[in-house]
């Protein structure tokens, strides 16, 4: 951005109007930290990240307002989703990461000292989301973390509606399975805890 301020313009009846880069420093606003968590979940990187949603950014300050402001989130989501895509093509082609890497990319297990942080229900589900597959994990980053709807995350994916749909049913059905398998045992250690007598000769 320029370090100079646009100053308003003044329509017919001698108005101010709305300088020109507002709509842009809205946008930046609203969708920057949603932008920057999605392109990280497909990187895994947070300076890649913070690369490719500034090159989203400076791509919208070439659009004509009017062509992208109806659908900016959808507009937005798309080209970040293809910039990352394009910036990991370019990093499997150099080696630096592997095809399964690419479609994968799971988190490592917890170390001793994240033990009482996954212990917490949510820290658990972050983790499990990073082990489902790449294209569940993003749909569902798309429609709960960047609130999308199914229509937009069709059209930032290039997915039907349906497959979307699809998609999210199994990843949270994965999700839910996964989270009932965490917390029985931890469920048994409560009650044991609370109740440290009950099995005592």
């Amino acid at each position: 951005m320029s370090g100079m301020e646009p100053q308003p313009s003044r329509g017919a009846s001698g108005t101010a109007t709305e300088p020109p880069d507002d709509w842009i420093r809205e946008a930046l606003a609203c969708h920057e930290a949603p932008l920057l968590r999605y392109a990280y979940s497909l990187t895994q990187n947070l300076e890649t990240a913070q690369d490719v949603v500034q090159d989203t950014f400076l791509k919208l300050c070439e659009q004509p307002r009017e062509t992208v402001a109806p659908f900016l989130a959808r507009w937005l989501f798309t080209v970040c989703r293809h910039r990352a895509l394009d910036v990991l093509r370019k990093s499997r082609r150099r080696g630096e990461i592997s095809d399964d890497e690419m479609n994968r990319q799971p988190a490592t297990g917890p170390s001793p000292s994240e033990t009482t942080e996954l212990m917490d229900s949510s820290a658990w589900v972050s983790r499990l989301l990073e082990n489902l597959p790449r294209n569940q994990r993003e749909v569902v980053r798309l429609k709960f973390q960047s609130q999308l709807s199914y229509q937009e995350i069709a059209d930032v994916t290039r997915l039907s509606v349906t497959n979307v749909g699809f998609l999210l049913h199994t990843a949270l059905k994965t999700l839910r399975q996964r989270l009932e398998a965490v917390d029985q045992p931890r469920s048994i250690h409560h009650q044991a805890m609370e109740n440290p007598l009950s099995k005592a000769p």
